[in-house]
């Protein structure tokens, strides 16, 4: 098994596969459910599926179609979306999910993050935090929820949600999503120093040495949606995952 994760992240928008562009602008992309058996078929590390709507929208996750996901996926699963309660994320758990990812709710209340952790262990819940630069070039945290920058410091903020108890962190560069024009390693070497918890990066992965580059600036897991789901330079929808053998070279793991 390799050392390093490296994870297709699928977006849901109303029951089917979306991507966006940085945050924006959202392409369907097909049937979660078909591509789900694609990425088991493909021996993918870890699969994670956020449904970018139901906070924005104030729903709850919709836990008939997360329980197929379940029952579909090979692969450990983690669900973002929606949860902004202790027991909507007890319910996922019951369900199948193994790692649940908070947002929103966490930036409401780090409590949430706490009483999760010590019900279902640290390694049950990933904090989910974006970062957008602002117009001075700054890095600041960024609410996908209220489709705002917030005043609260990005580090400290960062600091916080471990501190609270989530067991992993993904940091996702918002100004890089949906982009392939290369993560932003800077953040990555930044972010990855400050804390002792697994950091997955996502954002503008382009490449395969891409992943070698995210993890040499301190990163234990790369995640990717339009890598894994477009292909060429007209962006036609092919769902990929490189070779378990591509991977074991690319980071030296022998």
């Amino acid at each position: 098994m390799l050392k390093h994760r490296v994870i297709p992240c699928l977006l849901l928008q109303n029951g089917g596969l979306v991507k966006t562009l940085k945050f924006s602008n959202p392409k369907y992309v097909g049937d979660p459910i078909n591509a789900i058996r694609i990425f088991n078929e493909k021996e993918v590390d870890e699969l994670m599926v956020l449904d970018i709507s139901a906070s924005k929208e104030n729903k709850e996750p919709n836990y008939a179609l997360i329980e197929q996901f379940a029952g579909e996926c090979f692969m450990p699963l983690c669900y973002g979306g929606g949860i902004h309660t202790f027991d909507q994320a007890e319910r996922l758990f019951g369900i199948g999910i193994e790692k649940i990812s908070i947002q929103s709710a966490a930036m409401n209340d780090l409590n949430i993050i706490e009483k999760i952790a010590k019900k279902f262990g640290s390694q049950s819940v990933i904090a989910s935090i974006d970062i957008k630069k602002n117009w001075l070039g700054k890095y600041q945290l960024y609410s996908a929820e209220k489709d705002s920058l917030q005043k609260q410091s990005w580090d400290k903020y960062l600091l916080g949600v471990v501190s609270a108890g989530a067991g992993e962190v993904v940091l996702n560069s918002v100004d890089r999503d949906g982009t392939m024009s290369g993560m932003d390693l800077n953040l990555i070497k930044s972010s990855s120093s400050m804390i002792k918890v697994p950091l997955i990066a996502i954002g503008g992965l382009n490449s395969l040495s891409g992943i070698k580059d995210a993890v040499d600036a301190g990163a234990s897991a790369v995640a990717a949606g339009a890598f894994f789901v477009f292909y060429g330079p007209h962006r036609a929808v092919l769902i990929t995952y490189p070779h378990y053998h591509e991977l074991e070279t690319l980071l030296n793991i022998h």
